[in-house]
C-alpha cells in the first residue's frame, strides 16, 4: 500500500507540473507573485520556459486520493462509461474543493485560487475542468488495473 501511495503521489505531482506548464504556455498568463487570485501576462520567452509547479501539500493529497480511488473503482467498474465519467469528475471536484477549503482554513489561503476563472466555485474548483477530471478518472482506472 505504501508503494501505491508513493506512485499516486509522484504521478499526481508530475501531472500537475505538466498541466501548469502547458496551461501557462497556452494561456500566456501566470499567477501574480503576491496575489494568487490574479493572472498576469507572460512574454513569449517566459511561456516557452515551460516552468510548471506544484505544492508539497499535494503529494499526500494525491497519494491518499489515489488509494481512496481504488475501492471506488471496484464499486463502479461495471457502470456505463458516461456515468463513470461523471462519477470521477464529481469525486475530483469534491476532493479538490475539500482539500482547498481545508488548506485555506489551516494556513490562511489555498495554494491555488481560481477566482479569476468564469466557472469557479469559491475559487477552489473550476467547473470547466469537468472534461479533464473525466479523462483523469479513466486514466486512473487503467493505472489501478495495472497496479493490481
Amino acid at each position: 500500500m505504501l508503494l501505491r501511495f508513493a506512485i499516486y503521489g509522484v504521478l499526481g505531482w508530475a501531472a500537475e507540473v505538466v498541466w501548469t506548464a502547458a496551461y501557462e504556455l497556452v494561456s500566456g498568463t501566470r499567477k501574480h507573485p503576491t496575489d494568487v487570485r490574479v493572472r498576469v501576462a507572460m512574454t513569449p520567452p517566459e511561456r516557452w520556459r515551460l516552468a510548471g509547479h506544484t505544492y508539497l501539500w499535494m503529494f499526500p493529497v494525491y497519494g491518499l486520493a489515489g488509494l481512496a480511488f481504488e475501492p471506488c473503482h471496484e464499486l463502479v467498474r461495471g457502470w456505463w462509461w458516461p456515468l463513470r465519467g461523471l462519477w470521477w469528475a464529481t469525486l475530483c471536484f469534491a476532493v479538490e474543493y475539500a482539500v482547498g477549503w481545508g488548506l485555506r482554513r489551516a494556513t490562511g489561503r489555498c495554494p491555488w485560487d481560481y477566482s479569476y476563472a468564469r466557472w469557479n466555485v469559491d475559487g477552489l474548483i473550476r467547473l470547466d475542468y469537468l472534461p479533464v477530471w473525466v479523462v483523469l478518472g479513466f486514466l486512473l482506472e487503467r493505472l489501478h488495473d495495472a497496479l493490481r
